[in-house]
């Protein structure tokens, strides 16, 4: 797997929305399309039985097949705030267990998947590919604009890879990332304001962007697969991991390795999904996923143990390991899936908080990991304070207190550079989509 100390922002995470709330064009278009489809049916079947009567039962059962298909899955909503929330957590304190505990990247790959498969199901290939490329270059150029710029003015240059035709061309992928955009990760830091190796926070977890490309330039392959060999075709990037893993199979150069250690590591988890949205999953006997799931976890730990598992190397440098661990993880929480149109009870609280994480995921995800370096750089002037350090070294030693801070930093982050996601899907502007109707959207 690509050398990376990230795990996350799904998620590229997705937002199926209908239109009076934070809305994915494309989504809600196929959404829309199957809910008339099924409303079509519905009319044409009870006008043969029925007569006018059968005619007016159709009506009402179009209204209800609309409201299925244009709401949000909150829960799927709920995984992908949990996931971008331990992501963040992750990248501040660096225990080994998180991605244990939470598999983000696994879960917000199969919510990625997911949603994929329910727009290629309606839609052609080629739109829905092209929908979800516009929703997830723009916000990487203007981290590109940004993050690129800032290097420059560093002295990084065509000199950092050896020859300047392959600096220029490999400059290209910040524009479209079929492979690891190039930064310059030996660059010195600006003392007080942001620490040494910023440019590498900065574009490591570009990664995540690069697999989801791919992963949406090879699904409308992978759903006809999945369609026509469903378990074969989910277990194939198992498979390809083990095979990675045990020397098998051997692949020349650093970022074709990248690419298919991080497929066989999270395309499990992707065709997962998609087999959710097709139904493979219900196909299942219910007694099947608990049974198996836990078995499947149980090995990858055991990998994972029995090569070291501890914090500086956890799964992201075991694929293998990771590839079984998330593929368990995540099958049990799509066979968990209760698929909440209105959230229970207890979680309404958490409304508006979940709708601003998911409507801004990418933001999140592409800054959050410049904003604990800015803080981290911020607290190391407060070793200055002679108060401090006598009285209240815990403070200046302990990560917890600055995660408060880490999070205000990534808010302004999403004010000043989230914007651009609502132009990426024609949308409206907005500084703070939390789903409150002054903001443009509406809670459910």
């Amino acid at each position: 797997m690509s050398t990376y100390p990230t795990d996350t922002t799904a998620e590229l995470p997705e937002l199926p929305q209908p239109q009076a709330r934070t809305t994915v064009p494309e989504q809600q278009g196929s959404e829309q399309q199957g809910s008339e489809q099924q409303g079509t049916g519905q009319q044409g079947s009870e006008q043969q039985g029925a007569g006018q009567q059968g005619a007016e039962k159709t009506g009402a059962g179009k209204k209800g097949a609309g409201k299925k298909g244009g709401g949000r899955d909150r829960y799927f909503d709920l995984l992908r705030a949990i996931a971008l929330f331990r992501v963040v957590f992750y990248h501040l304190m660096g225990w080994a267990w998180l991605p244990v505990v939470f598999p983000s990247m696994g879960v917000m790959f199969a919510l990625a998947g997911n949603l994929m498969a329910r727009s290629l199901a309606t839609r052609p290939a080629l739109g829905v590919v092209r929908g979800r490329l516009r929703r997830l270059l723009p916000p990487l150029w203007l981290l590109g604009a940004v993050g690129v710029t800032g290097m420059l003015v560093a002295g990084w240059g065509p000199e950092e890879e050896g020859h300047p035709g392959w600096w220029w061309l490999h400059l290209a992928y910040w524009i479209l990332p079929l492979s690891d955009p190039p930064y310059g990760d030996a660059l010195p830091g600006v003392h007080g304001l942001i620490s040494d190796g910023w440019a590498g926070d900065l574009g490591v977890p570009l990664w995540y962007l690069r697999a989801y490309l791919w992963f949406v330039l090879l699904s409308p392959f992978l759903l006809r697969a999945l369609r026509r060999l469903p378990w074969p075709t989910i277990l194939a990037p198992v498979a390809l991991s083990a095979a990675l893993e045990f020397g098998a199979l051997s692949v020349p150069g650093w970022r074709l390795e990248a690419q298919l250690s991080d497929f066989g590591a999270f395309g499990a988890c992707w065709l997962l999904g998609m087999a959710h949205q097709e139904g493979v999953l219900r196909r299942l006997p219910r007694y099947v996923v608990p049974s198996l799931a836990p078995a499947v976890a149980g090995i990858g730990l055991w990998y994972a143990l029995t090569h070291d598992l501890r914090e500086g190397h956890d799964l992201d440098d075991m694929p293998f390991a990771q590839s079984l661990w998330s593929f368990a993880a995540v099958l049990l929480l799509l066979h968990l899936s209760p698929s909440w149109s209105e959230w229970p009870a207890g979680l309404r609280r958490w409304d508006r908080l979940i709708t601003l994480l998911n409507s801004r995921a990418v933001t999140i995800y592409l800054w959050h990991n410049v904003c604990i370096g800015v803080v981290e750089a911020l607290w190391d002037r407060l070793w200055g304070i002679s108060w401090l350090e006598t009285n209240a070294s815990w403070v200046l030693e302990s990560p917890w207190p600055q995660l408060p801070a880490i999070w205000l930093l990534t808010a302004a982050c999403v004010i000043c550079f989230g914007w651009v996601e609502d132009l990426a899907a024609r949308r409206r502007p907005r500084l703070w989509p939390d789903g409150r109707v002054g903001a443009g959207t509406h809670r459910s």
